[in-house]
This record gives structure tokens, C-alpha cells and sequence, in this order.
């Protein structure tokens, strides 16, 4: 129990008027100690008790902070825009106006802004069937990730949830509540994944999953890369083989433990994997280009069953590399030849949609005529083309149908880049905040969502109006319901009544 010195309040307060009154005098706190029989510890806190006092009963009072839409406005955009945290937000508007608010203010704001945008991600989704880029992206513990689905052709977030197990009980959960909320889909891509190609296995079972082409393609070009480097150390430890056969030559034993004598041999082995390198990277640009949605033949565009021969064709020639290969290199083709066989069929759903397409056509525009749209496709952005541009350079008669085959070539889904992309928005807000909650992630889903193209062929639109919601603001603040954007011109001054607690 702590016992408190048995003094007046009149005693205290003059003992701390004295003190406050020759804050410099030497002995002073020593003598009220004696003479008084308070240790100086308690002297001290009587001191600055008093002192905290005056400066409160001659500062002007505190007033409430007034939450305004101008205020709601400047700290949610300040948390999204500049990735802020709460004290940073906090530091960002003392800075910027001279005043600043208390961390439980904007606790509050944020707390009703992510309400705001939970609800709003449970109602506004497209009516149009949708294509769909599913991944996850780990959390900072490593104990959880973020479930977030992507229109592919848009950018829009439709859902972004976490940290949750990457299971597929997760993502099922996740895929049943977006087809309770009515967003319909035909296509599915992923990188693969066990959990995430499960789940839309048992929710979509009708539907074909693409795999991401770039993921399987970055880890052909990561074991192509080894094979370089393999063959670059080879070439290095030449000078060292003709050393030791000139020691040889000489009655001297070679140095090292497991010298290389032979260089015949050394060179035999040289010459071999430069030969397969040189195929491989011969295969590999095959390989994209048979992977492209667009592939020139002779008399056309090659055909799905043309395409599927071709294919099969490459991985024959891989079969007989690896079985020809130096010993070295063999178990790098046997790796590269074990990631092309698992997902070559994955990576081909798109291709009868497209073939369908491109048959279907057939009539109105002929395998010549799809061959040179096709070669204006696959030159479009080194020659600066717009789809507008080159449909309105062909000829008048079959001016639709080479618009109905351009935009069946942009709806082709290969990759799953869009969920990518959004998880490089994410990072930088994972990185300031130790948590991030379902409100957070659907407060940024918001934001991205209605965030406006700047410039390219989307400029003037945001995510929501390219899925088909054309009514949707470009302002997030004002579809969350904070006003219009004229508010958020209020002068810093007007915010000088804020609380100045920190």
C-alpha cells in the first residue's frame, strides 16, 4: 500500500510556489526536505504537478474536434495516397497547417471509413460475366496471407480478404461469397497453386483453369540462365586444363584435388553445351511464340490442333536433347522438360475460344486477310497502332468482323499480371501498417477501384468503368459518401480548430 505524506493541500501548494519561485536556488530542495520531512523525490513531483497545472489554467481550452468532410478527406487521403500510418497522418497535418489532430480522431475516421467500404464491396459488382486473376500475397508475419481476386481485363478488385490460411477451404469460402454477391465469371487464371486450383476446381468444376504463362516461362528462363552459366564456367576453366596439360608434359603432377587433364575431352564438352544452349534458346522462342494468342502460318493463322502438333513437335526435340545432353547439363533439361509438360495444358485453355473465334470468321474474313490483322496485332506497339487505327485502315466490307476478331484477341486470358500489379500497390501499405485489417483491405480496394487512368488508351477511366459500371464516380471519397471534391479545396486555416492533442 503506498502511503502518502500527511500534508495539507495549502502546504503543498506553497512549498511548490516557493520552489516554482527560485527554480535555480542551490539547497533549496534539500532544506524543504529537512525542514519538512518530505523526500525530495515527492518534492519534485510536487513541482511539476504545480508547474503542468499553470500551464493548463493559462492555455486556451481544447476544443472537440469538428468532423468535418474536409477533415474525413485530408486523412484518408493522406492514408492512401501518401501510404501513411496514423501517426503519420497525424505528422503530415501538423506539418502541412500548423495544427494537428489526436491519433483517436483519426482512429475514428478510419474505423467509419473501412465500414463504409466493407459495405460497398458487398454491393457494387458488375453484372457482365467476369474474368478472374486469383493469388495471394503473404503477410508481414508470415502467418497469414491476402486473398484477393482481379478482374483480368479491368484491374477492378472484387474481393481482398486476410490474413487468412492459404487453404482451399479459404479460398472456397471466398469464391461462394462472391457468387452469393452476384459477380459471375467464365474464366479463371492462377500461378498455379495447389490451394487456389483446388477451391476453383470445387466451386467452378465446369471451367478449364489457365496457368499463368509468365510464372512458367520465368522458371524456364531461370534454368536456361543456369545452363548460360554453366557453360560460361566451362569456357573459364579452359586456361586451367591447358595448364595442367602443359605440367603434364613437362613430368610435372597436376595440381588440385580432382585436376581436369583432358582437354580434348574439356573441349568436346565445351563445343556440346553450346550446341544445347543454342537449341534450347532456339525452343524457347518457339515456345513464346506458339504460346502467343496470335500465331502467323503460311496461308493464315495457325489453327488449335496445328498449334497442339506444333507443340508436341517441341517437346519431342526436348526429349531428345535431354537425352543427348552432356551429363551436366541433362538434369536442368530433365527440370525444364518436367515444368513444360505439367503445364502445357493449362497454359492452353484460351486457345479454343480463340480458334472458335477465328473459324468462326471465316467467311467474311479470309485465312489472308486474318493473317495480316494477326501481323498488325503482333506489331501494334512497336509501330505506336491503336486497335481504331488499324480497323479503320481495312477494307469497309469486313470492317466488323475484323473488329469482333480484335477484340476476341484482347479478351484472351494468358497471364494473371493483373493481380500482380495489384499486389505491387499493396506491398508499400503492408509495410507501414504492423496489421491490416478486412476494413483496410477493402478501404484500398475502394480506392484503387475508382482510382482514374492518367494516361494510355484507358485515359479518363477507372477500373469500374472499364467492367462495365459506367455510372461509378472517379471520386473513391465521394462513392464512400464524404462529398463531393469541391470540399476538399477548404483552406488549410479552416482547420485550425482542430484538437491539438497528440
Amino acid at each position: 500500500m503506498v502511503r502518502t505524506h500527511p500534508s495539507t493541500p495549502e502546504q503543498r501548494a506553497q512549498l511548490s510556489a516557493e520552489m516554482l519561485a527560485h527554480p535555480n536556488h542551490y539547497g533549496l530542495i534539500t532544506r524543504l526536505s529537512r525542514e519538512h520531512n518530505v523526500s525530495r523525490p515527492t518534492l519534485y513531483a510536487w513541482r511539476e504537478h504545480a508547474r503542468q497545472a499553470l500551464l493548463t489554467a493559462f492555455c486556451p481550452p481544447l476544443l472537440s474536434p469538428a468532423l468535418t468532410g474536409s477533415l474525413e478527406r485530408h486523412v484518408l487521403t493522406i492514408l492512401l495516397d501518401a501510404h501513411a500510418s496514423q501517426r503519420g497522418i497525424q505528422s503530415c497535418l501538423r506539418a502541412l497547417t500548423q495544427q494537428g489532430i489526436s491519433l483517436q480522431t483519426i482512429n475514428s475516421i478510419v474505423r467509419e471509413a473501412t465500414a463504409r467500404a466493407l459495405r460497398w464491396m458487398q454491393t457494387h459488382l458488375p453484372c457482365s460475366t467476369r474474368a478472374l486473376a486469383l493469388d495471394e500475397i503473404y503477410a508481414n508475419d508470415r502467418r497469414g496471407a491476402i486473398l484477393n481476386v482481379v478482374d483480368v481485363h479491368s484491374g477492378a478488385v472484387w474481393a481482398s480478404v486476410g490474413p487468412l490460411s492459404v487453404d482451399t477451404e479459404s479460398w472456397v469460402l471466398l469464391l461462394w461469397e462472391l457468387q452469393e454477391h452476384g459477380l459471375h465469371w467464365d474464366r479463371l487464371v492462377c500461378d498455379g497453386g495447389a490451394a487456389v486450383q483446388a477451391a476453383c476446381q470445387v466451386v467452378s468444376p465446369e471451367l478449364s483453369i489457365q496457368a499463368d504463362q509468365w510464372h512458367v516461362l520465368h522458371s524456364c528462363s531461370k534454368i536456361e540462365a543456369r545452363l548460360r552459366k554453366h557453360l560460361h564456367k566451362l569456357k573459364a576453366q579452359t586456361a586451367a586444363v591447358e595448364r595442367q596439360v602443359a605440367r603434364i608434359a613437362a613430368g610435372k603432377r597436376p595440381l588440385g584435388r580432382c585436376p581436369k587433364t583432358d582437354l580434348v575431352g574439356h573441349t568436346q564438352e565445351v563445343v556440346a553445351t553450346e550446341q544445347v544452349l543454342g537449341s534450347l534458346s532456339y525452343l524457347m522462342q518457339e515456345l513464346k511464340r506458339l504460346l502467343s494468342v496470335v500465331v502467323l502460318s503460311k496461308d493464315g493463322l495457325l489453327s488449335a490442333e496445328a498449334r497442339e502438333a506444333e507443340l508436341s513437335c517441341l517437346l519431342s526435340l526436348l526429349s531428345e536433347m535431354v537425352s543427348t545432353a552432356p551429363l551436366a547439363s541433362e538434369g536442368l533439361l530433365k527440370r525444364l522438360q518436367e515444368v513444360l509438360s505439367d503445364k502445357m495444358a493449362a497454359m492452353l485453355t484460351f486457345v479454343p475460344q480463340v480458334s472458335a473465334l477465328q473459324e468462326g470468321l471465316q467467311a467474311v474474313v479470309s485465312g489472308e486477310q486474318q493473317r495480316l490483322l494477326g501481323w498488325a496485332w503482333l506489331h501494334r506497339e512497336e509501330l505506336g497502332w491503336s486497335s481504331e487505327q488499324v480497323i479503320e485502315a481495312v477494307p469497309e466490307a469486313w470492317r466488323s468482323a475484323a473488329r469482333m476478331l480484335w477484340q476476341g484477341w484482347e479478351q484472351a486470358v494468358r497471364v494473371s499480371s493483373a493481380v500482380e500489379r495489384y499486389h505491387s500497390i499493396l506491398r508499400p501499405h503492408l509495410a507501414v501498417h504492423r496489421t491490416f485489417s478486412n476494413g483496410m483491405l477493402a478501404l484500398l480496394a475502394v480506392w484503387h477501384n475508382h482510382r482514374v487512368f492518367t494516361r494510355g488508351k484507358n485515359k479518363g477511366k477507372n477500373p469500374l468503368h472499364l467492367s462495365g459500371l459506367l455510372d461509378a464516380p472517379s471520386d473513391w471519397l465521394d462513392a464512400l459518401g464524404y462529398g463531393p471534391e469541391c470540399e476538399a479545396g477548404v483552406p488549410a486555416a479552416s482547420l485550425a480548430s482542430f484538437d491539438l492533442a497528440a
